[in-house]
């Protein structure tokens, strides 16, 4: 079985700042990886090269044994549709309601006047389809809600809901808990991983937090400065390698990329 992402010696760069520097790894089917590090660290950059989001500007990305560079525009559309992302501000329409922002989450696979009419007339097989995933991450009640409306815990689980909707082979969360308290972070995090193991899909989430990290991921990948520091499981690391990666020099305090 192919793995799920490849990237072999990826760089990406904005300017003359290498946001991702000569970064190599693999993710498996079905694996849980968290990514680590600082602001700054790219992170977000990964994770938008392995989404195909974002070309490198060197090395190669292989995304289910598909090379990302060799693909045309119909292609590339469709893997992008087996790729579900939670951005860092997780990407909702705050005027529609939390049935019509789930609903895009086939957009990709559906089409553009097949999504404008499920915004509008969503089917009765989709809104029990989504009232049941609401139902599993813990808001069937807030499925006509307006997301303005509901809180910011609620808001990161319609945000889970719309990427389980896609039925991805893989998800990518870019700080998903970064706008939420502690013990709804921990919350968010632990359904991430449960629905993983339940539905199969490979999941990659980039995380401030290492204690999350460390308990609810049996692989961590240390960034700094857009290169991997460390690759490994929680208990091969040492307490001085989580405090090394975050011991930032001034040159290195910069927006996250």
């Amino acid at each position: 079985m192919s793995a799920a992402f490849q990237l072999d010696g990826v760089t990406c760069r904005f300017g003359s700042l290498a946001a991702v520097d000569d970064v190599s790894l693999t993710v498996e089917d079905g694996e849980q990886v968290a990514f680590i590090g600082p602001s700054g660290s790219g992170k977000t950059t990964l994770i938008r090269a392995m989404n195909t989001m974002l070309a490198p500007d060197a090395g190669a990305v292989s995304v289910f044994g598909q090379d990302v560079s060799s693909l045309d525009t119909g292609e590339l559309r469709r893997l992008r549709s087996e790729i579900a992302t939670i951005p860092q501000h997780l990407g909702l329409v705050p005027n529609l309601t939390a049935l019509q922002n789930v609903v895009l989450g086939r957009g990709g696979q559906r089409g553009t006047l097949r999504s404008i009419r499920d915004l509008l007339m969503p089917s009765r097989a989709d809104v029990l389809e989504i009232h049941e995933i609401l139902d599993r991450v813990g808001i069937g009640e807030k499925l006509y809600s307006r997301v303005s409306d509901l809180s910011g815990g609620q808001r990161q689980r319609v945000a889970i809901a719309r990427a389980l909707f896609q039925e991805p082979k893989a998800l990518l969360a870019d700080e998903p808990v970064s706008s939420v308290d502690p013990a709804r972070a921990r919350d968010s995090i632990r359904l991430l991983v449960e629905l993983s193991t339940e539905v199969g899909f490979t999941l990659c989430v980039s995380l401030h937090h290492i204690e999350l990290a460390k308990e609810f991921f049996p692989r961590l990948v240390g960034l700094r400065s857009g290169s991997v520091v460390f690759d490994a499981a929680p208990d091969q690391l040492e307490g001085s390698q989580f405090s090394d990666l975050y011991e930032l020099e001034d040159h290195e305090m910069m927006t996250d990329a």
